[in-house]
């Protein structure tokens, strides 16, 4: 990490589990032990926790995300939730082109595109992900899919955006859910070469400016020395982030 060129953040992505209940609960543990944290805390709910969560979290340090977003305002799409609808419940940030989105649900470089605009548009903070394949990792491939996702990702995006309004979450696919996590080294070679990409796409400052985090099982133990590299500027926490004690700790490493 490097804060003084920009935040680090640590976002909780709970995919599909919690209860409005549950995540009340949940959120209610986590409170007081990030109250101090020196990094920004979110936590990633369900559509049907939004409310829950953003009530919950009123008054304190930890900010609320959405787990996708349609790139429509409206219209004939069952099932799924507009920008606008996200930010009427509360919501400021959205997880966007999450490798299950990608894998399970058809998601695609343009869709993703499509997505980032929309929520930008409507005043959402978005944490882009991206990464690769085992397969891709082990055919030496693993760069130019990332700078190919990130291109198409951005594409028509201000710098000005960039900088203030997306985070980039690096999350290798052969890392997530896997309890398989990439070395620290391996994680800080490819954060850099987002960041070095970023700087060819739009500027130094903008590259600089701009949170990457890492993500693909990043958890209590290994957080510290993931963060402890220069371009790791935080991470996007999944199964750890539904035990307040393990998501705790890794606040509190990125709080150094």
């Amino acid at each position: 990490m490097n804060k003084k060129l920009r935040k680090a953040v640590i976002a909780g992505n709970w995919k599909m589990n919690k209860t409005p209940s549950e995540a009340k609960a949940l959120i209610e543990e986590i409170i007081p032990l990030v109250k101090d944290a020196d990094c920004e805390v979110i936590v990633g709910v369900p559509f049907v926790c939004i409310e829950t969560a953003v009530a919950a979290t009123k008054g304190t340090n930890i900010k609320v995300s959405a787990q996708n977003v349609h790139w429509a305002k409206s219209g004939a799409f069952t099932g799924e939730i507009s920008a606008d609808m996200l930010k009427a419940v509360g919501a400021e940030y959205v997880i966007i082109g999450h490798s299950e989105r990608r894998q399970y649900f058809g998601e695609t470089d343009k869709t993703v595109n499509m997505r980032t605009k929309a929520a930008l548009e409507a005043g959402l903070k978005v944490i882009l992900c991206l990464g690769e394949l085992l397969e891709e990792r082990e055919q030496g491939i693993t760069f130019e899919v990332v700078a190919k996702q990130l291109k198409i990702d951005l594409a028509g995006i201000s710098a000005e955006d960039v900088r203030n309004n997306v985070i980039i979450a690096y999350e290798p696919v052969w890392a997530i859910g896997t309890g398989k996590t990439a070395t620290s080294d391996q994680a800080e070679e490819v954060n850099k070469f987002i960041r070095d990409t970023l700087s060819v796409m739009y500027d130094k400052a903008t590259a600089d400016a701009t949170t990457i985090q890492y993500g693909g099982s990043m958890n209590a133990a290994n957080a510290e020395e993931l963060l402890d590299k220069e371009n790791v500027d935080g991470g996007l926490i999944g199964g750890a982030s539904l035990k307040a004690n393990d998501f705790a700790a890794i606040v509190k490493a990125a709080s150094r």
